[in-house]
């Protein structure tokens, strides 16, 4: 097959050689490069088509022998190929990416007042396809507007004028603020857009960044940044292979990617199987189990029945919250909470940025107590039950009635991995 890939300084977290190798077309490399590189590396031009990240989508313009119009506009050359002739060809593929992945999401910016987060590489794409759809206004938030690369053409402010655009009805985040590892960063809050009609964040990991969880807990249309990155993508392999039709498989990739990427999040009452259930599924999809209780322990240097009674419920609860703050940012895992992590939002949010809710349920009268501070009784079960049910409700996405039928963790395990379409090993059982 031939040879591929995609060409940056640093590529340790990227999704693309993943993403091209699914089309299962061709082969495809990461390939970081430094600036004293690229020379050579182009005068070889042992290549048959690449991609291009930062810091070089500007610089590799002056090795092309042609540049797409698309490409001179912005600036910028995210993807390389031959023609017929043999001439190494630049054009932007970020740009129709962008702009499927916002369609998709249900956003549209024709007629509509923008305000875009950032000045950045990804923020000149943005603001030229926003621009070109039909966009009313297009405003670019920045920490320096007088230095901005985009005021000779668009409106630039500071965030300290941001409320003075309270009627911008699509918000576009094109900063790094929220990515891994900074997870949870917030830039603005979205209840003082009132009018807003649709978020986008070009930021994929994580999934959802805290500026997404606003969006879509007020139901707002919101898309991130990893369906662009495979639209993008897809409209490369056309170029790559000259053949069109791989934007169909679009949303089979950005399902696959998800569920690779997914954390399994376990809640329920005190004793209803999560752990036990938990390192079954880990088995199962090979997933990394990792029990929330087992890590504030860690921490604590403690069990958890001594920092209740030595420091009481509320410290516990502080380092439940900054517990869920560190596994909920990884990915890939299955997460055994405690009873009472649904207590408060903060964790919630933290949980979901890359993760789904699953609700086990079971009998309180089959629920085990032994060595569990709050869970003395059928009396304290039951008044924990009442308080946090509607919780569990709430934040749950699949439920499973882990009693029905007698079964065995392993059964459990593998109706949930069913009920979320994740892949199970071929174990021998």
């Amino acid at each position: 097959m031939a040879t591929y890939g995609l060409i940056g300084e640093k590529l340790g977290h990227s999704f693309s050689k993943t993403i091209h190798e699914k089309l299962k077309a061709y082969k495809y490399d990461l390939i970081p490069l430094l600036p004293e590189e690229l020379d050579k590396f182009f005068r070889d031009r042992d290549f048959k088509g690449l991609n291009v990240t930062i810091p070089y989508k500007r610089t590799v313009m002056s090795y092309c022998d042609k540049i797409s119009p698309l490409a001179e506009k912005l600036g910028a050359v995210n993807t390389l190929y031959f023609d017929e002739e043999g001439a190494l060809c630049g054009t932007n593929t970020d740009y129709p990416g962008f702009l499927k992945a916002a369609a998709a999401a249900g956003i549209t910016f024709k007629g509509r007042k923008v305000l875009i987060l950032g000045d950045g590489g990804a923020g000149g794409m943005v603001r030229h396809a926003v621009k070109d759809s039909g966009a009313s206004s297009v405003v670019v938030v920045t920490r320096h507007p007088e230095m901005s690369p985009a005021r000779a053409q668009f409106k630039c402010v500071s965030y300290d004028r941001i409320g003075k655009f309270s009627k911008s009805e699509i918000i576009i985040n094109t900063t790094p603020v929220g990515m891994y590892p900074d997870n949870g960063r917030r830039l603005i809050s979205l209840s003082d857009f009132p009018r807003c009609k649709g978020v986008f964040d070009v930021i994929y990991n994580p999934y959802y960044t805290d500026l997404l969880l606003q969006a879509e807990k007020l139901g707002i249309p919101h898309a991130n940044g990893l369906s662009m990155l495979v639209s993008q993508a897809t409209e490369a392999a056309a170029y790559f292979t000259g053949k069109t039709g791989w934007d169909e498989k679009d949303s089979e990739i950005i399902s696959a990617l998800r569920t690779e990427s997914m954390n399994v999040v376990l809640t329920g009452m005190p004793g209803s199987g999560k752990s036990t259930i938990g390192k079954a599924l880990s088995t199962l999809t090979g997933k990394k189990f990792v029990d929330m209780d087992e890590v504030i322990e860690e921490k604590a240097g403690m069990p958890i029945p001594e920092i209740f009674e030595r420091f009481g419920e509320d410290h516990f609860r502080d380092l439940e919250s900054e517990a869920a703050r560190e596994v909920g940012k990884e990915t890939g895992r299955i997460i055994a909470t405690g009873g009472g992590v649904i207590l408060r939002e903060e964790n919630m949010d933290a949980l979901r940025q890359n993760g789904r809710i699953v609700l086990l349920k079971r009998d309180l009268e089959k629920l085990a107590t032994s060595g569990r501070p709050l869970s003395t009784g059928i009396e304290a079960l039951e008044k924990m039950a009442r308080e946090r049910g509607p919780l569990y409700e709430k934040y749950s996405e699949i439920s499973i009635d882990v009693d029905k039928a007698s079964r065995e963790p392993r059964d459990n395990a593998r109706l949930i991995a069913k009920k979320m379409d994740i892949p199970m090993r071929d174990l021998p059982y």
